[in-house]
Parts: structure tokens; C-alpha cells; sequence
């Protein structure tokens, strides 16, 4: 079966609904052998797309990957990224920010790090925290040091929340018109599947460290996050810049969709390996008389 990504892709426009999208589907491979292979394929196409990337030099991809506690964003990371050229991709992990970081607008810690033409940067969190854990706890803007705070009653802050889907879309087309190419994934998980991946975290000793307190005290805020990300996808998935809704219960079939959704997104690029012209094949040719010599 052919994975067609959008399928999954939130149109300008609509209206999200979690509940209403799968957190799981029928599997794309019909054994864990043949899983293998279609990943093995995949990582192949992309090292291959990768190096054409890093020798146009034209375009930067920048993969955003955000999803509730335990929703298996690392392992797709390291999974589907696992072909890749080190040195033309770099992943950064976005948790609590700093001191220096909340003396900042939102969005300067994370564009900071944003990839060079020729490279794959990968966000695992990203700015885009700032409208969802600090929707669900909004006083962790009493920190941010911002120059007009926020309503005290959250029924209030619609305008705020605006403001910075504004501010995001504004900087993700800014990226757009200059090069680099957005993927936002989304992996959706159920709540019963979170469950059992926090169990067998409890249950394995060598997934002990993976659980932390923090994991089950943002479990308690599920419904509020639920509603903090529908938001979110409605009013920042466009045309340049889309949001793909993964379903993450089953790890496998969410690495082949992600890594369909990447190749499609490469090979979408008019990227060729640059040309040699007349007197630099010459210069070359000279060259190689010389190492024959």
C-alpha cells in the first residue's frame, strides 16, 4: 500500500478535531521483515536526497516534531534519520528555557539554531511550546518578562494567543520565501496507548530513567493540551508551512509516514548537483595528468 501524506496534512483552513483523527491505522507492511525493508529503502532515498540538498545548497529543511509525553518523537528521530550524513544535520531538543532564554521574545531561542542552506536541522519541541504548555500553564508567562503580561483571566487571552500564531506564521513563510523548507509533524497518540508506554517505562529497568514524575503530572492535563493543540494546528497549519497529523500508536507505522512525508518533501525541491562548467572540467583534466605523472 502507497502512503499518500496527505492523508494526513491539516489544509489551511480546517478545523481540527483530535478525537475525531486516528491514533492508529491499518499498518503499511505486513510483517516486521517487510517494515524493515520499506525503512531500510526509505533511509537509503534520503541519504541520497540528503547529499543532492548539501551539494545544490539552495534549500534548508527544518523538521518540527511535537506530541505528548512518551508519543515516540525520539525514536522516529533516530530511526528515520538513521542514513543521514552527521554533518549535514543537526537535532536540537527544546525543554524548560533558561533565565537568559525568558529574557528574549519566544521565538529567539529556537531560530538561533534553525539549519544552514545545504542542512537538516531537526526541532524535537520547538517555539511552538510557547502556545501549548504555556496555554495549558499560563503562568509560565509571569517569567517571560513580557512588556504588556497577559490577561489574569485566561478566558482573556485570545488576542494574546493570536498575536503569536501571527508572530509563527509570519517568521515560518519569512523561512519560506528564503529557502528553507517547514515539516511539522504532529505525532498523535491516544491516551490509552501513553498509558502502556508509561507501564512498560515503569516495568523495564533500563527504560526506568526514559519516566519521569513530571510525565504523569502533565498526563492529568491531557483534555487541556488536547485543546491547546487543536488550536495550534488550526491556526498554523498553511500552505508553505502544513502540519501532518501522524498516528503514533503504532511506532512503526508512524516512522514510514514520517519518512514518507520527508522524501516527498526533498524530491519536491528542484535540487541538481552543481554544474562543471567548460574551464573548470579543463582545470580538472589538467589535474588529472598530473596524479598519473
Amino acid at each position: 500500500m502507497k502512503i499518500d501524506p496527505h492523508r494526513f496534512r491539516i489544509k489551511p483552513g480546517d478545523t481540527v478535531r483530535l478525537h475525531k483523527l486516528p491514533t492508529e491505522i491499518e499498518p503499511f507492511f505486513d510483517s516486521k521483515k517487510s517494515y524493515k525493508k520499506l525503512l531500510s529503502d526509505h533511509v537509503d532515498q534520503l541519504s541520497a536526497q540528503q547529499q543532492l540538498l548539501y551539494a545544490s545548497n539552495r534549500h534548508a529543511i527544518l523538521l518540527i516534531f511535537q506530541a505528548m509525553d512518551a508519543a515516540g518523537k525520539d525514536g522516529v528521530i533516530k530511526h528515520v534519520m538513521s542514513g543521514v550524513n552527521p554533518q549535514g544535520c543537526q537535532v536540537f531538543s527544546f525543554k524548560h528555557p533558561s533565565a537568559l532564554e525568558q529574557q528574549h521574545d519566544f521565538l529567539w531561542r529556537t531560530t538561533r539554531n534553525l539549519p544552514e542552506r545545504g542542512r537538516i536541522g531537526i526541532f524535537n519541541r520547538s517555539y511552538y511550546e510557547e502556545v501549548l504548555i504555556t496555554r495549558v500553564h499560563p503562568d509560565i508567562l509571569t517569567r517571560e518578562a513580557l512588556p504588556d503580561p497577559p490577561p489574569d483571566n485566561p478566558h482573556d487571552m485570545g488576542a494574546f494567543w493570536d498575536a503569536r500564531y501571527r508572530s509563527i506564521n509570519d517568521l515560518e513563510h519569512h523561512l519560506t520565501r528564503n529557502g528553507t523548507r517547514i515539516i511539522k509533524v504532529f505525532l498523535h497518540l491516544s491516551k490509552d496507548e501513553q498509558r502502556k508506554r508509561f507501564l512498560a517505562r515503569i516495568d523495564d529497568p533500563a527504560k526506568n530513567w526514559k519516566f519521569s514524575t513530571a510525565d504523569i503530572e502533565e498526563r492529568g492535563f491531557w483534555d487541556q493540551y488536547q485543546a491547546a493543540y487543536e488550536a495550534c494546528l488550526d491556526a498554523t497549519s498553511t500552505a508553505e508551512a502544513p502540519w501532518y497529523v501522524v498516528p503514533a500508536d503504532n511506532k512503526h507505522n508512524a516512522r514510514l509516514i514520517v519518512s514518507q512525508i520527508i522524501l516527498d518533501t526533498l524530491t519536491a525541491l528542484d535540487m541538481s548537483y552543481p554544474h562543471t562548467d567548460h574551464a573548470r572540467r579543463n582545470a580538472l583534466l589538467e589535474i588529472r595528468k598530473q596524479l598519473l605523472a
